[in-house]
């Protein structure tokens, strides 16, 4: 009988655990997951709500890098015209414009640059959304990137920049020709100490 109350007094315990994994947040982006459109309309719907640009504790996605990863059009328009934060980085600093470009979803890529998603900005490792069209060989992404102000000259941590792979990729002819007829962009001006 002893060994039943433990017991229950321990579920009893944890059950406000439970019910902090089952947070607005949580319920949001699980939402934004499943694609239940009901349920994210419902959460975004109510007074005072502020949790479009919550993220996953795990991962720091929001919920514009999962719909912008799977190449959802329909949640993307409707996260961007919500507020959602198009230069949002998760935990390992990609944008749901890197996750649009790593997929190679065109139609998101463009999306987001006409929107005015930051193309420049790097991730952990440097890379930027350019950068990673290029490694994909994806000539149409690469276009759409620069046409979005995407910076060929800009390094990733190795030092290496777009056209500096271009270069060293002797079956990216066509992308070459795009880095040829492309002007080197001067780097921006970086305000702090000189060293």
């Amino acid at each position: 009988m002893r060994l039943r109350l433990a017991l229950a007094s321990l579920l009893l315990a944890a059950a406000p655990a439970s019910a902090q994994q089952q947070s607005q947040s949580y319920k949001f982006l699980e939402a934004i997951r499943k694609a239940d459109g009901n349920a994210v309309i419902g959460i975004l719907d109510q007074p005072g709500q502020t949790i479009i640009n919550t993220r996953d504790v795990n991962s720091g996605e929001s919920a514009l890098h999962i719909v912008a990863k799977r190449g959802d059009m329909t949640y993307t328009q409707y996260l961007l015209a919500r507020g959602a934060d198009i230069n949002a980085r998760d935990s390992q600093g990609n944008t749901a414009l890197m996750l649009a470009v790593e997929a190679g979803h065109a139609d998101v890529v463009d999306l987001l640059a006409s929107r005015r998603a930051n193309a420049n900005l790097g991730n952990k490792a440097g890379e930027t959304p350019l950068l990673r069209a290029v490694q994909r060989r994806d000539l149409a992404l690469v276009r759409a990137l620069i046409a979005a102000g995407g910076n060929p000259d800009q390094t990733d941590y190795n030092g290496t920049s777009a056209r500096g792979y271009v270069a060293a990729d002797p079956r990216a002819g066509a992308i070459a020709k795009v880095m040829a007829e492309t002007k080197k962009k001067a780097p921006a001006n970086v305000s702090g100490p000189r060293l």
